[in-house]
């Protein structure tokens, strides 16, 4: 009886978290479509605002409302928040449309951070569709693993590779092929150190715009890829993307 009463209790959290995520899911999108109408009446600021809290939830975000927003805060005067949002875009559509946008916005000509090889592009895709990617490396080992079983051929090694094969695969895919967090500079000027502190080595002094790559975080620093070294940069000057 425990046992059932338990089985029942584990099957009824998942079926409510699964309806739960749902109702979660659907209101956002109301919200999004409500947010997009706003938009299209031309009433910018309530649509801002509904933007700016689905962005914050992050569950109905698209990258074509993030175009929306730039546009926005571009028409407000705040240039920082667009060159932000584009910055976010990019993550979705790199182009070079979007990083002359940024450049005029920022007022640089020379922005560092926006040049996409196709090996990027190409990883880029990848995690996009990581969870989809390690769903079929998993089916295909249960089947591979079913296959050896059923031809009883559990003791032939030679039978057990491919399903070795794709337990690394899936390990590897599950583990490591994830997106790098990116930012945004901020804050004009802004310091980037050879070393996380204020005493350290001066590597460069920039202005907000420039698109960087966040390795780790180190107490009030995040330590970054500035022209292909290790570098540090105060928490407070770049926004995640």
């Amino acid at each position: 009886m425990p046992n059932i009463n338990r089985n029942f209790i584990v099957k009824f959290s998942v079926f409510l978290i699964v309806i739960l995520q749902s109702i979660n899911c659907q209101a956002n999108n109301d919200k999004l479509i409500l947010a997009d109408s706003l938009f299209t009446a031309q009433s910018y600021q309530e649509a801002y605002k509904l933007y700016t809290d689905i962005l914050q939830n992050q569950e109905a975000y698209s990258p074509a409302m993030l175009l929306k927003m730039a546009y926005i805060t571009e028409g407000m005067g705040n240039y920082e928040d667009a060159s932000l949002y584009l910055s976010k875009y990019y993550d979705h559509n790199p182009s070079p449309k979007v990083i002359s946008k940024i450049k005029s916005l920022t007022d640089q000509p020379d922005l560092k951070g926006y040049t996409v090889s196709d090996s990027a592009q190409f990883f880029k895709l990848l995690t996009d569709y990581q969870q989809p990617i390690t769903g079929i490396f998993a089916l295909l080992l249960v089947l591979s693993l079913i296959y050896v079983l059923a031809k009883n051929k559990t003791r032939q090694p030679k039978y057990l590779i491919p399903s070795a094969i794709l337990i690394v695969l899936a390990f590897l895919s599950n583990n490591f092929l994830l997106a790098p967090q990116s930012g945004i500079i901020k804050e004009s000027p802004t310091i980037i150190m050879a070393q996380p502190t204020a005493a350290g080595k001066f590597i460069d002094k920039v202005n907000s715009g420039h698109r960087v790559i966040i390795k780790s975080s180190e107490d009030i620093w995040y330590r970054i890829d500035w022209d292909g070294q290790d570098a540090y940069v105060k928490k407070n000057a770049v926004s995640k993307l």
